[in-house]
């Protein structure tokens, strides 16, 4: 099977598309030259309906979905509680900003922080904004300037968020002069590592250049606030950090009375086979930000959550929009936590992740241009690497995911030399398995035959796959 991408409802809204959103002229440009050097144009689609395991697209092909709504739909797309749930929401309150829903929630959500000792709740509407409210409250809360952060994360869109995220040299270019209160920490990555070390040696480096370069060179400790990290680098490669490197970190906070803030929005709410990703490393965080996964898929529902003396009164850390906590984000929200619950989703979702390191276990051993397999629960992330003759190693893994798309199997890509999965945590066995088998074969083809698909990203619609 290898369906024509796009497909002719699909290039046709595309290019319908290219006059009115963002970067239309940059795309002719970048397709043009990517063109002119041989390059095939990568596969394409805009999804026209969704359910369960799968999307479908304008055209009528259907996918698996690894993509999952940016790993925002936990029980699979369009689950029909949560949508009644949502349906009746909007029936009953429509928008209010008072409503009886926020505290059942919030109560709920206390009940399954880390350590149960993040009592408090302050809901935002999306992973960006809970983020830079967590920031605002360390800040607020020390009385300090500094935050620090980590290479290759990414916290979010928003002007705050950029200064802090680290996603590539880009990232915040032109607003450097923004950034004055963020340091940069480097993240020990478990491929390309420097100096010759090896991967403990990496880590120790790492913990050292938090607890003596930074406090003894760079800025006294009593200036900086907290770090802010992400307990599986997700956008930036899915990258899985080992429990020395978080511990750590959970000490030098201690050591230095910094706050610790886990940025849990892409692997909290059981992504890794738990409630939060930090309960692989027995570490609790002192503030612990959501999102994603909490509204079920349906209704954006965010927040950040905090010991009780950090969130219980600190006035100067304003916080929340109009639509934070909406009627209907709270009830997706608690409708997903009663399905955790009911149908066991977390041990689902850690049998399929043990389900899925079997199955690829031996592919860096089997293709030359697998680096490396990270999974973590169900981020999961296969890092790839170019043969001599190719200049970048994220040709080989948008070629891969394109070979994916093509075969049916929707799998994220970005700029970074990985293809990057999140299926829904209950997703059946036997569709995990057929998305993985069809991921070795683009594998191998791809091996086989060679590099094909261009350097440049979609035309600019936010449905579009690539």
């Amino acid at each position: 099977m290898s369906y024509p991408l796009p497909g002719d409802k699909s290039r046709a809204l595309l290019a319908r598309g290219l006059p009115h959103l963002r970067n239309g002229l940059w795309y002719r440009g970048a397709s043009e030259k990517s063109a002119g050097k041989g390059f095939q144009a990568p596969a394409q689609m805009i999804v026209g309906r969704a359910a369960g395991d799968y999307v479908w697209d304008l055209d009528g092909n259907r996918f698996i979905d690894l993509q999952n709504g940016w790993a925002t739909n936990p029980l699979g797309n369009c689950h029909p509680e949560i949508i009644e749930a949502v349906h009746q929401a909007h029936k009953q309150y429509g928008f209010q900003w008072e409503h009886p829903l926020r505290i059942p929630l919030v109560e709920q959500l206390a009940a399954v922080m880390p350590g149960q000792a993040l009592p408090r709740f302050s809901f935002e509407v999306s992973g960006t904004e809970a983020a830079e409210s967590a920031i605002h409250l360390a800040l607020c809360y020390t009385q300090r300037r500094y935050i620090i952060s980590f290479s290759s994360s990414f916290h979010g869109e928003g002007l705050g968020t950029k200064m802090v995220s680290a996603y590539n040299s880009d990232n915040n270019l032109y607003m450097e002069a923004w950034a004055g209160g963020v340091l940069k920490a480097p993240y020990p990555y478990s491929e390309n590592i420097p100096a010759g070390m090896n991967q403990e040696q990496y880590v120790e480096y790492c913990l050292w250049y938090l607890e003596t370069h930074i406090p003894d060179f760079v800025v006294p400790p009593e200036n900086v606030a907290a770090i802010i990290v992400e307990p599986g680098l997700a956008e930036g490669g899915n990258w899985i950090p080992s429990p020395a490197f978080l511990q750590g970190i959970r000490r030098i906070c201690d050591k230095y009375d910094w706050l610790m803030i886990a940025d849990e929005v892409l692997t909290g709410l059981g992504r890794t086979g738990k409630m939060w990703a930090v309960e692989h490393y027995d570490v609790v965080p002192d503030i612990l930000v959501a999102g994603k996964n909490l509204s079920g898929g349906i209704e954006a529902c965010a927040g950040v959550a905090a010991r009780d003396e950090i969130l219980g009164d600190n006035p100067r850390a304003t916080a929340g929009s109009t639509f934070a906590g909406t009627p209907g984000g709270c009830a997706a929200a608690l409708k997903t936590l009663e399905i955790y619950q009911r149908d066991n989703i977390l041990q689902q979702a850690a049998k399929l992740g043990e389900l899925a390191v079997e199955r690829m276990a031996g592919w860096p051993a089997r293709y030359a241009i697998v680096g490396e397999v990270r999974t973590l629960g169900l981020l999961m992330g296969v890092s790839f690497r170019a043969p001599e003759s190719v200049a970048e190693d994220f040709h080989v893994a948008r070629s891969v995911r394109d070979a994916m798309l093509r075969r049916g199997v929707w799998a994220i890509c970005d700029n970074e030399a990985q293809v990057r999965m999140y299926p829904a945590l209950n997703m059946d066995k036997a569709v995990l398995l057929e998305a993985l088998d069809l991921m070795e074969e683009s594998i191998d083809e791809v091996q086989r035959k060679g590099i094909t698909v261009g350097d440049y990203p979609p035309m600019p619609s936010g449905n579009v796959g690539f």
